[in-house]
């Protein structure tokens, strides 16, 4: 039966296709796709998973003859038997062999999407003794998968319950894949990046949380905050998601099949006529040059720049390369080539790198420890207050950075900065960067210096930040966040979120004007560059340097060819004056 999920509209477009459940297991997983010749090594992992949780059991049912307490512990005993039948059950075992052999998941994801699969069939059981023995399943597939990540595994019982079987799974394995998660991790998403995933559905999330915004850069339909989504949505189930108007449509007719294929097709069309505007000049109607920059998290991103007309890009976002590592940092030499890749695949184009922003809704491994569950971590140590913590750690990239810029033009782009003392704590560690690279006879290359404005009283504090920097850049996704105390990853809070707010749009407008009085670089790279709605409010105010998505520039350029700016000087003055600038921007 048809029904319908509502959630946000993050991402453009309409994806059709079968669901990937990422599973809910209280045990977190990797998911990744493997090669097609490395199905039956995956297969073999699972296997001496099995066989490992299989001894293990024996050895306590051992142990339990020894101590002659088959007799007086009879419940466990019966259930070290019915584990010991699920570890040999043919449906989990086929199952699990179909996502690897035909879907190409690694093993834990394959194990934990049937296990989702079996579990809802116990769900539906009426016999409530057999219902219940989905938790026994549950306890199984655990153990195996802290087999499988060298955890031990500790054999704690629960109450026996039952089994159940398994339809047999007759998913077409050349449909489009769309992924519902509860929640996906910016290092989840880069994962999927490079991924056969034609959209994605997640339960929580806002318009400006860091998955939204990757899903963005992967110009893919995404919904996220659709609450309840990766619970009634099954694996296999036929999905629609709608990225314009934040839907989700589960098991659709052959009508509503035919109207979103009908407008699926319609944005490939637009898509297709946006790209003969690659090469023209960002020019405006009264001869303004705009610059029009892209948005990268990982040095192959350089290609889609291009591609997309880029004409630099204006934040690398470093962190990405710290992400989904088990706690282990990349090091001097690995960072420096991923940067070395970044500045020889713009082909002398310039490159803003941004050095690491971790912290809120993008944790690293290595935060995950004793004393560091923050009461509001972004509030916390997160970009440069963890970089200036972490002084070692912050030199080893200073250095990467510099290095990389021997072999292109490279700026250097500091996040979250606030105070004069820390400015003057990262200067003082960039020329001990430069020091020590010439201490080893490292040859580097020189660097733009740039900060980010993404905070209340940095906006406020301008002229402190243009007597020490070449250039700024604004955050808006984090000013807007700061100005109006509203986590922007918080579904439940996300009809606060305004980018059209005056006090946003004053910090915004004021930032322009300040850099603009002396001759100094100033950018949007937050998410209000790359929205369509917005381009014609920040020409009005001023701002000549955009950098958004690649997936982004040519509906933006598309709106700047039809703008002439001496006329939008006087609407942005009137909107940026008002009580409520929304109800001018459709002037």
């Amino acid at each position: 039966m048809t029904f319908v999920v509502h959630g946000l509209a993050v991402s453009r477009g309409v994806a059709i296709g079968r669901a990937v459940i990422v599973s809910s297991s209280r045990l977190d997983v990797a998911h990744y796709f493997v090669p097609a010749d490395q199905g039956l090594a995956e297969i073999e992992r699972l296997r001496a998973a099995r066989n490992a949780v299989a001894e293990e059991i024996g050895r306590v049912q051992q142990g339990l003859h020894e101590l002659g307490s088959n007799d007086a512990h009879p419940e466990l005993a019966a259930l070290l038997d019915v584990h010991l039948m699920l570890l040999q059950d043919e449906q989990l075992i086929n199952g699990v062999k179909h996502w690897i052999l035909e879907r190409h998941y690694n093993a834990e994801w394959a194990l934990t999407a049937q296990l989702e699969i079996i579990a809802r069939q116990f769900d539906e059981m009426e016999d409530p003794y057999l219902r219940e023995r989905k938790a026994d399943l549950e306890q199984v597939v655990e153990r195996m998968l802290r087999v499988m990540r060298g955890v031990a595994s500790p054999m704690v019982a629960s109450p026996a319950k039952g089994a159940g079987q398994q339809a047999p799974l007759d998913a077409a394995d050349d449909a489009p894949l769309v992924l519902i998660a509860h929640d996906l991790s910016p290092a989840d998403m880069l994962q999927f990046k490079q991924s056969v995933f034609a959209g994605f559905v997640t339960d929580v999330g806002g318009k400006t949380s860091h998955t939204a915004i990757v899903a963005r850069s992967m110009d893919i339909p995404a919904v996220v905050g659709a609450r309840s989504a990766s619970h009634v949505i099954r694996q296999d189930d036929w999905v629609i998601i709608d990225g314009d108007a934040g839907v989700v449509v589960v098991d659709p007719s052959p009508v509503l099949l035919a109207e979103y294929g009908a407008k699926q097709r319609q944005g490939e069309v637009e898509r297709e006529r946006l790209s003969r505007l690659k090469n023209t000049p960002a020019v405006t109607l009264d001869g303004q040059k705009i610059e029009l920059l892209a948005n990268i998290e990982q040095p192959e991103d350089a290609v889609g720049a291009l591609k997309a007309g880029a004409v630099g890009v204006g934040l690398f976002r470093s962190e990405f390369l710290f992400m989904g590592r088990d706690g282990k940092l990349p090091d001097e030499e690995e960072q420096y080539q991923a940067y070395r890749r970044a500045a020889e695949g713009m082909q002398g184009l310039p490159v803003t790198i941004r050095t690491v922003d971790v912290g809120a809704d993008k944790p690293l491994d290595r935060t995950a420890r004793a004393g560091d569950d923050h009461l509001n971590p972004a509030l916390g140590l997160r970009a440069i207050r963890w970089s200036l913590a972490e002084p070692a750690m912050f030199l080893v990239q200073l250095r990467a950075i510099l290095r990389a810029a021997a072999h292109g033009s490279v700026n250097l782009l500091i996040p979250m900065l606030a105070h004069a003392g820390e400015i003057r704590q990262t200067l003082a560690l960039v020329n001990k960067a430069r020091e020590q690279l010439d201490a080893r006879g490292v040859v580097f290359g020189p660097l733009r210096l740039g900060a980010m404005i993404e905070v209340p009283a940095a906006a406020l504090t301008v002229p402190l930040f243009l007597r020490h920097f070449d250039f700024l850049s604004i955050g808006t996704n984090d000013l807007i966040q700061y100005t109006l105390a509203i986590d922007r990853a918080d579904e439940s809070v996300s009809h606060l979120y305004d980018p059209v707010h005056p006090a946003v749009l004053q910090l915004i407008a004021n930032t322009i004007a300040q850099c603009q009085a002396l001759n100094k670089g100033v950018s949007v790279c937050g998410e209000m560059a790359g929205d369509v709605a917005m381009t014609r409010l920040l020409l009005g105010l001023g701002l000549r340097s955009f950098s958004m998505h690649p997936s982004q520039i040519l509906a933006v350029k598309q709106q700047i060819l039809r703008c002439d700016t001496t006329r939008l000087q006087a609407w942005a003055q009137s909107v940026l004056i008002a009580d409520d600038p929304a109800a001018l921007m459709t002037d």
